[in-house]
């Protein structure tokens, strides 16, 4: 088996012009790119009215996952940061727009416009640091929060990822509560080691208009039931329900230091004999804080 690709190269690096035309050729790739993409369009949820909706394909590489949305009439943005992927996908004219961008970086896209977003295999490339200045938990914190920003509310998101262990789909999933989403993990097939495919499905907005975390499909393509699904200690851990936003710390000030405090300190000090400081306007002034 074959290491993963994350593992090694960065995404601009690996995706070259070379890997590129070689994924996209690929028959194999091309039927897995669609049925996932076909999952990931069914864990949205859109609304059946045959109104075609503005979707965002992050990490869309060459096209493969746009086609098919494209196929069930929505329009999209795909974003990826291979400009080889990119320039595969202009070469094949697929249908959407195309973004040359590093998602770590933040989407560079207004506010509430998206209506839903999709992505195949490309999320966990965030829990790894491939330069000196990534940091993992800051790249999923701009991910998720300029996502969340563009996403009008009730929108979803659903991402196939291939998380390398439970510690990144934590970081990940717990990365998307704290920019404010509502969601969890959805696993199909959770007892198949060559047809488990994990999903994190997001909802965009507070928990009155969140809905719950559909279930996972079954060995027999059914959906499966809450035990069958948590099966194993590994399922056990990693799915929410709601949105559990950890609270902001409270600052705490130290009782009695306020100016007419500090003041009466002073004066009390110099009617010892102490060397005090002269009182300015600054007295008791809070500082910035220096960085």
């Amino acid at each position: 088996m074959s290491s993963r690709p994350e593992l090694q190269a960065p995404p601009e690096i690996f995706y070259d012009d070379t890997e590129a035309r070689k994924y996209t050729s690929s028959s194999r790739i091309i039927e897995i790119q669609a049925k996932l993409s076909e999952r990931a369009l069914e864990l949205l949820a859109l609304p059946d009215d045959g109104v075609p909706r503005l979707l965002l394909d992050i990490g869309c590489g060459s096209g493969l996952s746009g086609e098919t949305l494209s196929e069930n009439g929505h329009q999209w943005i795909g974003l990826d940061i291979s400009q080889s992927m990119l320039d595969v996908a202009l070469e094949r004219e697929v249908e959407g727009d195309l973004l040359l961008s590093d998602m770590g970086q933040g989407l560079p896209l207004r506010t509430g416009v998206i209506d839903g977003a999709i992505s195949i295999s490309a999320i966990q490339w965030l829990c790894n640091a491939d330069k000196s200045s990534h940091e993992p938990r800051l790249r999923l914190k701009a991910f998720f929060g300029s996502l969340y920003r563009c996403l009008a509310r009730g929108a979803k998101a659903a991402f196939q990822v291939y998380p390398e262990n439970v510690a990144q789909r934590e970081l990940i999933l717990s990365s998307a509560m704290r920019a404010g989403f509502a969601g969890g993990v959805v696993i199909d097939y959770p007892h198949s080691s060559k047809m488990r495919k994990e999903f994190v499905v997001l909802t965009c907005g507070p928990p009155s208009i969140s809905s719950s975390v559909p279930q996972g499909k079954g060995q027999d393509g059914e959906s499966c039931s809450d035990d069958e699904s948590s099966g194993d200690e590994e399922d056990q851990t990693v799915c929410i329900s709601d949105r559990h936003r950890p609270r902001k710390k409270q600052k705490v000030t130290k009782k009695g230091r306020t100016r007419q405090w500090i003041l009466k300190r002073k004066e009390k000090g110099r009617r010892k004999g102490n060397v005090v400081p002269r009182d300015t306007k600054y007295t008791g002034r809070k500082r910035k804080a220096r960085f």
